[in-house]
């Protein structure tokens, strides 16, 4: 059964559907009360969907007397299982690729090594990942991508190329959305990986219900998202990365490349393994440095407590600026957290008004099986819902 089946959302379908999607099971009542619809618009906003298979009424349950006598409000939700979306997060030497139903939830995933990143051989790469979960899951209507890097006009077909410029795979202006739709004849949709994860987070994650939240994943790099209504915030350069020019510090650490001070050369990790390797003369894993802070090695937890004080200075600067409900600290970076947690604390602190509120943050140490959800979050969102990229 391809996506196909479904007709295009109306921007009033498409509201209802997001609303049981990203809160259900949810009553009627509920629905018509967040979106300000009456009974009867919500009945007619809700047929199609239920016909189509895209809604399901649930049996209300009833517990006392009084809920029978009358007639119960059925509950809507999605039907979870009608489509299946891979998604894929490419690394530089590796792709991590996931199959998940309409909300989210992973059901299968695979891990491959990447040996090129010659563009059509990992878009080859990728169509036999897609065609091997594809035998597992016939009813798999799309493809979700996410690179580290820029990407331009993310979905394929109708003269939108998705093309990539990736520092990390070497590629400038690939036009792989167009290459992976071609090979595998499915709907593609490539974005930043950052974006993708950041609205996985806000529809299904920490920043459900949340109408102004902030996320940083530290990782190879760094990166950041605000959400405000629920929607991503973007701008022309939102996927250039702002990491190497958002400055700490002046008298900061250099980076591998040289430049000094930055959110990256405070926190990304191959800059913190470059700070211990230029002064110890031994290469460590990040993992290897957090267990020697933590034990008190004087030079891995001097490297890192340096770290824990800009990050805390950024988080205040989050929240001073952007105002969040919440902040969520994101990628296989913020193990720093649970060795430096004071340093970070003391950080936000000293940067933040005496009488503000308490930052609210939460940590999330996301694997790339994470990411490769965010980009099928992406996929669903455009592919099914017809969600305008703004």
């Amino acid at each position: 059964m391809p996506a196909a089946s479904w007709a295009p959302l109306t921007p009033a379908e498409r509201a209802v559907a997001i609303e049981v999607l990203t809160h259900g099971p949810i009553s009627r009542t509920e629905i018509a009360r967040r979106l300000d619809l009456s009974a009867g618009s919500l009945t007619r906003l809700t047929k199609p969907l239920i016909e189509s298979g895209l809604l399901i009424e649930d049996p209300a349950p009833v517990t006392t007397a009084a809920a029978r006598q009358g007639r119960p409000s059925q509950p809507l939700d999605i039907v979870a299982e009608s489509r299946y979306f891979a998604g894929f997060k490419i690394t530089a030497d590796a792709v991590y690729g996931v199959v998940t139903t309409l909300k989210s939830d992973i059901v299968a995933d695979r891990t491959v090594p990447l040996h090129t990143h010659d563009p059509d051989q990992v878009a080859d790469l990728l169509h036999t990942m897609t065609e091997e979960f594809t035998a597992a899951f016939p009813r798999l209507s799309g493809i979700g991508v996410g690179v580290g890097g820029h990407v331009v006009d993310g979905r394929a077909g109708e003269g939108r190329t998705g093309t990539v410029s990736s520092p990390f795979l070497g590629w400038r202006s690939v036009p792989f959305a167009d290459l992976l739709e071609q090979r595998t004849g499915l709907p593609v949709v490539v974005k930043n990986d950052v974006a993708a994860l950041i609205e996985s987070e806000a529809w299904f994650g920490a920043g459900r219900g949340l109408d102004r939240f902030a996320v940083l994943t530290i990782g190879a790099g760094i990166g950041y998202g605000l959400v405000i209504g629920g929607q991503l915030v973007r701008t022309r350069d939102g996927d250039h990365g702002i990491g190497p020019r958002w400055i700490v510090s002046q008298n900061g650490p250099l980076t591998p490349d040289g430049d000094r001070g930055s959110v990256v050369s405070f926190l990304a990790i191959p800059s913190i393994r470059y700070q211990v390797r230029a002064a110890t003369g031994r290469d460590h894993t990040y993992d290897e440095i957090l267990a020697l802070a933590a034990a008190g090695d004087p030079m891995p937890a001097r490297v890192l407590d340096e770290a824990a004080r800009a990050l805390g200075t950024v988080v205040a600067q989050i929240a001073n600026f952007a105002m969040p409900q919440k902040i969520l600290l994101a990628g296989e970076g913020v193990g720093l957290v649970d060795v430096a947690g004071p340093a970070i604390e003391e950080a936000i602190r000293a940067n933040r008004d005496p009488f503000a509120a308490p930052v609210p943050l939460e940590t999330k140490i996301s694997d790339f099986n994470d990411w490769a959800r965010g980009a099928a979050v992406l996929a669903i969102q455009i592919l099914v819902l017809g969600r305008p990229e703004v």
